[in-house]
């Protein structure tokens, strides 16, 4: 488990990027936290600066749109998966399960 930030550090709306290999965006979607690696798809872009809407995230550079739930891509031009990663949350601190990457492209 790596530790990505505190709670209080990441307000609804918002997400961080979290440094590694590979880097992972966590993301607050309304009080639920998702983590999925950050690297969209489709382009070399950071997810962690897309825009956030419910459980989706819209790529900053060319519009694709992942389901944070699954990492499921929900419209082109991204075709493939982004990974997923279970988060914990414990004594205010966010956690990401890297051990067990659970969707694979």
């Amino acid at each position: 488990m790596i530790t990505a930030c505190t709670v209080e550090d990441l307000p609804p709306g918002e997400s961080v990027r979290v440094e590694g290999d590979p880097a992972i965006a966590v993301f607050n979607a309304d009080g639920e936290f998702y983590a999925i690696d950050d690297t969209c798809t489709h382009q070399d872009a950071s997810l962690s600066e897309g825009w956030l809407e419910g459980c989706f995230v819209e790529c900053p550079l060319h519009a694709a749109s992942f389901d944070l739930r699954t990492g499921v891509p929900t419209c082109l031009p991204a075709k493939r998966a982004v990974r997923t990663y279970p988060v914990v949350v414990q004594d205010g601190v966010i956690y990401v399960d890297t051990g067990s990457r659970e969707a694979v492209a």
